[in-house]
C-alpha cells in the first residue's frame, strides 16, 4: 500500500516537475529553433518570423551542405579525431588510473599529488602551444606529417578522468584480484578481465567525456592543423560562419534560403551524432560518475 503524500511533499514534487519541465524546454528550444530555421524560407529567416515551427519549407540549405565536399571532408576528419582520440585518451586514462589505484606503486602519493596539481595550476596557453610545436617537430622527424595525429596524441591526457578511473578501480574488492593471482592471472589479465569489466560504467562515462571533447574540439585543432583539408567539423563551421557573415560575400547571395539557414544546418549536422550516441551511454552516466567520483 502506497503511503499518502503529505501536503509539503506534494507541493515539493509539483514545483520540482514544473521546474524540470521548464528547464527541459529551455534546453530543447534552441535545437528545435535551429532545425526550423535551417528548413525555412529565406524571407521568414531574414525577417525573424521563425518562433518554433518552420515556414516556407525548403531543404536547400541541407542539400547545399551535403553537396559540399569540404563539409564531408571535415566530417571525416572529426570522426577520425573522435574515434582515435577517444581510444588513445581512454587507454592512457585506464592504464594511469589502474597504476595509481595500487598501494604497492612506488611514490604513489607523489604521482597522485602531481596529477591533482595539474588541475589546480595550469602552465597557460603559451607554454602549451610551445609544447605542441615541439611535439609537432618530433612527429615530423619520425615521418608523421598528418597534424591530426598531433591533436590525437598530444591531447590524450586528462587528469580528472584518470582520477575518476582510479577511484573506480580502488572500489574493486581486493579479494577478487587475489583470487585471480592465485589462478595464475598476469597483471594485464587482471586489468582486462577483472577491473575493466567491473568498472564498465565509469569507463563508459569517461569515454563519453573524451568523445564529446574530441567532437567539439576547435581551438587546438584550428591552431595546430595547418592543412585546411585536415580540419575537423568545428573549424569548418567557424570558417563557414566567417564567410557567411562577410558583407562582400553576401552581396551576391541569390539563393532561396538565408545564409543563417546554412549555418543552422551545419550546427544541426554537428549535434545529431552526439544525440544519437548519448541515449545508449546515458544509463551508465550517473552510475559511472558515482562510482568514480566517490571514494570510500
Amino acid at each position: 500500500m502506497k503511503r499518502k503524500l503529505e501536503v509539503s511533499e506534494l507541493i515539493f514534487k509539483v514545483i520540482s516537475y514544473i521546474f524540470l519541465t521548464i528547464f527541459a524546454i529551455c534546453c530543447l528550444y534552441p535545437f528545435l529553433y535551429a532545425i526550423s530555421a535551417a528548413i525555412s524560407g529565406r524571407h521568414a529567416v531574414e525577417y525573424n518570423e521563425i518562433i518554433l515551427f518552420p515556414k516556407d519549407l525548403q531543404f536547400a540549405a541541407f542539400q547545399s551542405m551535403f553537396g559540399n565536399n569540404m563539409f564531408w571532408n571535415a566530417y571525416t576528419n572529426t570522426l577520425f579525431l573522435t574515434l582515435y582520440g577517444t581510444i588513445w585518451a581512454l587507454g592512457v586514462a585506464i592504464l594511469g588510473g589502474y597504476a595509481l589505484s595500487k598501494k604497492r606503486l612506488l611514490f604513489r602519493k607523489g604521482f597522485n599529488f602531481f596529477l591533482v596539481f595539474t588541475m589546480w595550476f595550469s602552465a597557460g596557453i603559451v607554454p602549451q602551444y610551445l609544447n605542441y610545436l615541439a611535439t609537432q617537430k618530433v612527429f615530423e622527424g619520425i615521418g608523421i606529417t598528418d597534424d591530426k595525429w598531433l591533436v590525437v596524441i598530444a591531447m590524450g591526457m586528462a587528469a580528472m578522468n584518470i582520477i575518476l578511473l582510479r577511484n573506480a578501480f580502488e572500489g574493486v574488492p581486493s579479494e577478487i584480484e587475489e583470487a585471480a593471482r592465485v589462478d595464475g592471472a598476469t597483471e594485464m589479465q587482471i586489468l582486462f578481465k577483472v577491473y575493466i569489466p567491473m568498472s564498465k560504467s565509469t569507463i563508459a562515462t569517461v569515454a563519453l567525456f573524451f568523445a564529446i571533447s574530441r567532437w567539439n574540439g576547435y581551438y587546438w585543432a584550428n591552431q595546430m592543423i595547418s592543412n585546411r583539408n585536415e580540419v575537423p567539423l568545428q573549424v569548418f563551421i567557424h570558417d563557414t560562419l566567417t564567410e557567411l557573415t562577410d558583407s562582400e560575400y553576401l552581396a551576391g547571395w541569390d539563393k532561396n534560403y538565408a545564409p543563417n539557414s546554412a549555418i543552422y544546418a551545419l550546427v544541426v549536422c554537428a549535434v545529431i551524432p552526439i544525440l544519437i550516441i548519448y541515449p545508449f551511454i546515458q544509463k551508465y552516466f550517473a552510475k559511472g560518475v558515482n562510482m568514480g567520483g566517490v571514494k570510500e
